[in-house]
């Protein structure tokens, strides 16, 4: 057996598990009080419903996903922009996720490219340039969507001399100020936060920091095993008990302090942070990639005079999607969930992606809450 496999085993071995659930309980019954743990991930997500992690929770410990979806916070106005560009003859390549995801209009790319827009999906950033550089008498627009952890690679190949015809949407966001704005809503009243491990491998714990000062809530990065997650709930009840607020390093395997500093230099010599919209969310202070004046000549908002982003035909009539991505309730309170709403005919965001609350819910065929609240 591979060292790989016997690690991987560890992090999914069902006695361990067993063991930590019992400890979890009986922090809880010390706790007593009802205490919301929540995550901003996405593959957190996964891992909590595939692994039927939130039936294991005591009842009153609830796990609530937060705007850890990418695709799900992406603007609508922005994905209308990005529309209207492919419609006039402009090609646009985006990731597949995205391009299934409606704007502020009803309509996707996806609906838009049988329309006649001009749409082509990519796998990544470099897959974009290659293709801008063999179509080189047409306009380009890349449409940068993602958080922290994927905007690294786009601002590493705008520094190495990108196609004259090309240009990019930004929508990138960055994740540390989203979760500062989390723990300062008055109607979630968030006791302890399991933060992202991709976007911390990037970011680091330092700019986590500033946050947990203000709100003295624990704080647990996390990885992505059921293991990993077990211990994440266990070191924040832990803390809940004892009447501590600490920020605490589980996935020591890939999170350090500073994260990966080459990356975000890299990212913070193209990109500044400015307010930024979250679709759902809200405006975050310091949370959008917005490009530099240098960069202008990529710049598709100067390009193309596009607006940054705001909040306007968001979702559709009857959803709740904005309540789903900000983490107030889960996909099962929306009244179009697996009726109007399904993976094949999804009518939010969070019902797109692979990232996506509902997503995830629909694909494990949860149609009910599975514990009762406090």
């Amino acid at each position: 057996m591979s060292d790989l496999k016997s690690i991987l085993m560890l992090y999914r071995d069902p006695k361990l598990a067993k063991r930590l659930t019992e400890k979890i309980h009986e922090l809880a019954k010390e706790i007593n009080d009802y205490t919301l743990i929540m995550h901003v991930c996405g593959t957190h997500e996964w891992t909590i419903t595939h692994y039927g992690i939130r039936s294991l929770m005591p009842d009153n410990v609830e796990l609530r996903a937060g705007p850890g979806c990418p695709v799900c916070i992406t603007p609508a106005s922005d994905i209308d922009a990005i529309i209207k560009l492919s419609l006039d003859g402009i090609i646009v390549m985006a990731y597949g996720d995205i391009s299934r995801a409606k704007g502020g209009k009803g309509i996707s790319l996806e609906d838009a490219k049988s329309m006649g827009g001009k749409i082509k999906i990519v796998y990544s950033v470099q897959d974009a340039f290659l293709l801008a550089k063999e179509l080189s008498d047409e306009d380009i627009v890349f449409f940068g969507v993602g958080f922290d952890t994927t905007a690294p690679a786009t601002a590493y190949m705008i520094k190495r001399d990108p196609p004259k015809n090309l240009s990019v949407l930004s929508s990138y966001r960055y994740v540390p100020p989203a979760v500062g704005a989390l723990l300062e809503a008055p109607d979630l009243a968030i006791d302890g936060i399991i933060n992202p491990g991709h976007s911390s491998t990037v970011t680091g714990m330092k700019p986590y920091k500033e946050y947990f000062d203000k709100h003295k809530k624990p704080m647990v990065f996390s990885g992505f095993e059921p293991i990993d997650v077990l211990i994440s709930i266990y070191l924040i009840l832990k803390q809940i008990r004892d009447g501590k607020a600490e920020m605490i390093n589980e996935y020591t395997r890939s999170v350090t302090w500073n994260g990966n500093v080459k990356a975000m230099k890299t990212l913070l010599s193209v990109f500044q942070l400015e307010e930024g919209y979250w679709r759902g969310f809200g405006i975050v202070d310091n949370s959008a990639f917005e490009f530099k004046e240098e960069f202008d000549f990529v710049n598709a908002r100067v390009k193309y005079g596009i607006r940054k982003p705001t909040a306007r035909g968001e979702f559709v009539e009857g959803a709740k999607c904005a309540d789903v991505i900000k983490g107030k309730i889960d996909p099962i309170e929306c009244p179009l969930y697996m009726k109007e709403c399904t993976p094949d005919n999804p009518k939010g965001p969070s019902m797109v992606s692979i990232e996506g609350t509902c997503r995830i819910w629909a694909e494990h065929k949860v149609t009910a809450i599975l514990k009762c609240r406090i």
